[in-house]
């Protein structure tokens, strides 16, 4: 069955290369999207702060669109229009007489019965990470991304509930499966200032700064997002911030769908990252080198342990062999004047007899005693004393 498919207005303006590259992530994969037909705008932000029942309307009928089209799952990728409709279904499935009132105002049929789900939901849960490496033929090793959540893909907790809302994973996990490494770092559901960078530009710069400046001294070479705006703030407003801070920041920004569809082999002209504001291209083509020197370091590293363990095996061997000499040493000693030997491991000379006698009918003990003289005079000694105790003990019954 195709998969729903909700572009969102952003994928065919401010967010093309998010809606290329997720369309070249689903070929990748071999899904089928499954393009809602004669979708609307989900009303994102500006309806949900106007009129909560056209903030409800407006994706309903996305969704009733999708049952007409008998469409189970929908993927929105935009993470505005991910929590607008799944909010949407939750609601009209909580309360009958809402979504009542809802179908008089789309005038169509609507059940709630469709299943939104994101971008990190979809790769995640419904794909898998393992199919994902599968199909990873240009891995991104050297690459050291700051997955970025931002505030809707995992919040609130009671509409997503796939993630942790405040240290989430998912994205993290599609990352690594790509070959990149996915740096630990404080920011990544931190808000990016959203449309503040319009209203009130130098909070908006503010909040764009912090991200960015946090990812960079977590270690992160670039930041990576599944959210249009997100993407449009760290992005194209990245100078800006900037600017306002004195600072070059120069940090490049990736959907999230641009790298896994790179790392299974498109171009970047296929999936839209020339079209970046802030220049993408130069660090993508770093890292084959990085990559190189990456695997070359760790050969060197590991010829050197070996290098080290063929060394330190040497030893041991010799060890073994200077200690095999010594035991043999010992046990002639035995076998040549038990009484001189006994009295090296017990000092009372009646017992010592005693242990002369014990070893001098049991090679098994001389074997032992002699053994552990050699690699521990002390755990002899005791051996010793144990055997004539024993000793006496039969001899008293």
């Amino acid at each position: 069955m195709p998969l729903g498919y909700y572009p969102g207005c952003s994928g065919e303006g401010s967010g093309i290369e998010y809606k290329m590259s997720t369309e070249k992530t689903a070929e990748m994969l071999g899904i089928k999207l499954q393009e809602l037909e004669d979708w609307n705008c989900c009303g994102a932000t500006s309806a949900h702060n106007t009129n909560q029942l056209l903030a409800l309307a407006l994706p309903a009928r996305n969704l009733a669109i999708a049952e007409q089209m008998e469409l189970e799952t929908v993927l929105a990728p935009c993470a505005a229009c991910f929590s607008r409709h799944r909010a949407t279904e939750i609601k009209a499935r909580e309360d009958q007489a809402l979504r009542s009132k809802i179908e008089g105002i789309i005038d169509m049929e609507f059940q709630a019965s469709s299943h939104t789900v994101s971008i990190l939901e979809w790769l995640v849960n419904d794909v898998g990470v393992d199919k994902i490496k599968e199909k990873v033929s240009k891995p991104l090793k050297a690459m050291k991304a700051a997955c970025y959540y931002g505030c809707l893909l995992v919040r609130p907790e009671e509409y997503t509930g796939f993630d942790d809302n405040e240290d989430p994973q998912s994205m993290d996990q599609i990352i690594k499966a790509t070959g990149a490494e996915a740096v630990d770092w404080a920011y990544k559901t931190e808000c990016c200032g959203a449309a503040l960078a319009t209203s009130r530009p130098e909070i908006g710069a503010k909040m764009i700064y912090e991200v960015i400046q946090n990812a960079r001294e977590a270690g992160a070479e670039c930041i990576v997002t599944a959210c249009p705006l997100c993407m449009l703030n760290l992005d194209m407003r990245q100078a800006g911030a900037g600017k306002q801070y004195g600072v070059n920041l120069n940090m490049p920004v990736y959907y999230l769908t641009e790298l896994v569809a790179l790392a299974g082999g498109y171009s970047q002209e296929e999936i839209g990252i020339p079209r970046h504001f802030v220049e993408a291209s130069s660090y993508l083509n770093t890292l084959p080198a990085k990559a190189a020197q990456m695997e070359a370091e760790e050969a060197a590293r590991q010829a050197k342990a070996g290098k080290k363990g063929a060394a330190k095996a040497a030893d041991t061997a010799e060890d073994a062999e200077a200690n095999k000499k010594k035991i043999d040493a010992m046990i002639k000693g035995f076998q040549k004047n038990p009484d001189k030997m006994a009295l090296r491991l017990i000092q009372d000379e009646e017992r010592a007899k005693i242990l002369a006698e014990i070893v001098a009918a049991d090679e098994k003990k001389i074997n032992k005693l002699a053994e552990l003289m050699v690699i521990d005079q002390e755990k002899a000694s005791k051996a010793a004393e144990a055997y004539v105790t024993g000793e006496i003990k039969k001899r008293e019954k």
